[in-house]
This record gives C-alpha cells, sequence and structure tokens, in this order.
C-alpha cells in the first residue's frame, strides 16, 4: 500500500521514522512519500519537502512567513491529490495537518489517519469538530486522552502505547553501566547525583537553570549534574554554571537518569521520562507575568496540571512549581523532601508505579502499524 505522511517538526519525523518501520514490517509492500525529515528518508521512500519548511512557531514568525506557508500547504493538497495514496498518515502539527485532512476529506476518498494526536485537551478544544468531520481514525500515545474524546466528545480513538515509554524500557533492558563506570567515563565525582533537566531550548535554560542551581547549591553531599542538550554549546552553558559545582553529561540524559538519586526538571516529556526511571523530580517552569499566567491556567487552559506524570495519574504525583510558585526557597524545600530518608520520597516512587501501569506495555508504532494495516485491510 501507498502511505502519504506529514509532518512539521523534528519530534515528529522520529515518531514518524519509528511507524514507518514498522508499517514495512506489516506491510511488504509499503510504498512512502512524505513531508518530513532525515530520519524519515533514512527509513525509505521520496521526501518532497523538510519539515524545517513548514516549521515556524510562533505568532510573528508565522506571520511573516504566511506566503511560504499557503504555498506549501497548496502544494502538499496537489501533491496527494497526483500521488493517489491508500491513506494519509497525519502526525501532530494541527494547525498545518488538520487544513491537510479537509481538504483531502473533501476533495478525495483517501482515508485520513492522525497519529499522535493534537493536544486539543490543552487548549484550542473547538478542534474537536474538525477532528470528528476530518479524521477517519485517530491513533493516541497518551492513555488519558481515550476518556476526553471518548466519553467528553462521543468520538472513538486508539489508544497504542506511548513512544517514550518504549524507548526507556529499550534503553533499560540495554543499558548495564555501574555508577563507578557511569562518573568514571563523564569525569564526575564519586557522590550521589541530583540531575538537573533545564529543557533543549535556550530561553528554557535561561529562564530555569539559575534558579534550580541555586536551589540544590548547599547539598554538598550531592553533585549537580546537568543534561546538555543537543542542540546547545558549551559556550551558551558556561554562562550559568561558572562558578558553581555544576558539570554537563552531553547527550546522555538516559544514563544520567538511571544514576540520579533526585531530579529537577521543566516541564515537557523530561518529566515522564524521569519518573520511567524512578527518580523523585520537582518539575520547575519559570514564565513572564506569572501572576497572568496563574490566572489564565485557572481559568482559560483546560488542564489541571502541565507534567505529563500529573495528567496521566490524574492527581498531583510531581509538584510543579510554575509562574508565581517558581520561587527558589519553594524549589528547594521541595527537592529536600524527596532525599533519601524522607517518607515524601518513596510515596512518589509508590505513585510512579500508577504511571506505568497507565501507559501498558504497548510497543505504540508496532501496536499503530497493525492497527492500521488491518483498518485500510478492510476498506
Amino acid at each position: 500500500m501507498r502511505y502519504y505522511l506529514i509532518v512539521g517538526e523534528a519530534s515528529g519525523d522520529l515518531h514518524a521514522s519509528h511507524l514507518m518501520a514498522s508499517l514495512k514490517r506489516e506491510d511488504a509492500q509499503a510504498e512512502f512519500r512524505f513531508f518530513g525529515g532525515d530520519m524519515m528518508s533514512a527509513v525509505g521512500g521520496e521526501r518532497v519537502k523538510h519539515y524545517k519548511d513548514l516549521a515556524y512557531m510562533g505568532f510573528v514568525p508565522v506571520l511573516l512567513h504566511l506566503p511560504t506557508i499557503f504555498r506549501n500547504m497548496s502544494w502538499c493538497k496537489k501533491d496527494i491529490t497526483r500521488w493517489k495514496p491508500d491513506v494519509v498518515i497525519l502526525v501532530d502539527y494541527p494547525g498545518f495537518n488538520l487544513s491537510i485532512a479537509k481538504y483531502v476529506h473533501q476533495h478525495t476518498q483517501i482515508p485520513v489517519y492522525y497519529y499522535i494526536s493534537p493536544k486539543i485537551w490543552a487548549w484550542k478544544e473547538w478542534r474537536i469538530k474538525s477532528i470528528k468531520q476530518y479524521v477517519d481514525e485517530l491513533f493516541s500515545i497518551l492513555p488519558f486522552e481515550v476518556p476526553f474524546f471518548e466519553q467528553k466528545h462521543h468520538y472513538p480513538i486508539h489508544y497504542v502505547g506511548n513512544p517514550t515509554a518504549d524507548e526507556v524500557r529499550k534503553f533499560k533492558g540495554n543499558y548495564h553501566e555501574t555508577f563507578k563506570q557511569f562518573v568514571q567515563r563523564n569525569t564526575l565525582e564519586d557522590k550521589l547525583v541530583i540531575a538537573l533537566l533545564a529543557g533543549s531550548r535556550k530561553q528554557e535554560i535561561k529562564d530555569n537553570l539559575p534558579d534550580m542551581i541555586k536551589a540544590v547549591d548547599d547539598q554538598h553531599e550531592y553533585q549537580l549534574v546537568l543534561a546538555g542538550a543537543p542542540s546547545i554549546d558549551d559556550a551558551y552553558y558556561a554562562k550559568f554554571i561558572e562558578g558553581t559545582r555544576v558539570k554537563i553529561v552531553h547527550n546522555d540524559t538516559y544514563a544520567l537518569l538511571s544514576h540520579a538519586t533526585a531530579a529537577l526538571v521543566t516541564s515537557g516529556t523530561a518529566t515522564l521520562e524521569t519518573a520511567l526511571f524512578n527518580v523523585p523530580q520537582v518539575v520547575c517552569y519559570e514564565t513572564p507575568l506569572p501572576m497572568l499566567i496563574r490566572f489564565a491556567f485557572n481559568h482559560i487552559i483546560k488542564v489541571k496540571y502541565i507534567s505529563l506524570v500529573n495528567l496521566i495519574a490524574d492527581k498531583e504525583i510531581v509538584k510543579e512549581l510554575m509562574a508565581d510558585k517558581f520561587q527558589v526557597s519553594l524549589i528547594k524545600d521541595e527537592i529536600t523532601k524527596l532525599l533519601p530518608g524522607n517518607p515524601c520520597r518513596q510515596i512518589m516512587l509508590d505513585e510512579y508505579q500508577d504511571v506505568h501501569r497507565a501507559l501498558g506495555d504497548f510497543v505504540a508504532p508496532d501496536n499503530a502499524a497493525r492497527k492500521m494495516v488491518q483498518l485500510l485491510k478492510k476498506t
């Protein structure tokens, strides 16, 4: 069968490449054509546009590049019509992809599948109307999305498992380095580790890292180890860690979490990864205009939590110190509660098991590919 995939960012490229590999195992005749990236190209097929031609984030960049965005959108619609795939598979990136879904639904008989459903539960819930009208099958990687879509909006979806849980399981199965070997390899001290996961973007690091360091700098029986993001060079980190006790481990976050005693983590996938490695954590996220953000969170944004750990568990397992609660004193208090010898530590570790159970042990791309091929064979 012929599969046309569309992604708009690096994470989509990663998830789509794994899905494509799984589809090839399920369908020996699989042909791929896609808007995507280098990882998808490595699997095979024809890349017609790189996702970097689509990936404009923020109001001003989008506004400045509207002609390019509309040109790419028009070209994509025509290319789908010309190639006549058996299915169009959209991966996240709802602003662009829902427009494509509408066109395909209205002008062709090609089914539209959505892998990694748009996060409309956080905001822009009105997009459910477009999903119901233009998406034939929705594939979710977050278990709490099932009741959101099925019970609240009466739209059936497929929970296929979580790719992050897959990646952590694979890593754990293949990683056998001892703590001594880890610290020697990274020129660290022979002390227990407090890990700092300050984000992957410069703005996140600038906003979060200085206060994260201040909150734990007096924990002298521990060493402070920063997870270096692939896209950030040492010179940028040096602005924040020179004169401190912080060491950096580059591109090795999973190994760091394997040996960490506790962690300070910005929101995002890193909170889930930290929980899957059973590392007690405090979520720290500084925002501009903190009181305004708190008001928006209480009255406009549709979710109770910002961390995937709490969202999946539907309760506060990890403390979230964001906006007006992002204070050095509060971060210090909360991380101290999670160090060995404190009862809060074991409570969090026990509650992490709820997250493990909710995620299940599905291999997400394999499960999604199997369901997709089964559905397509029925049409």
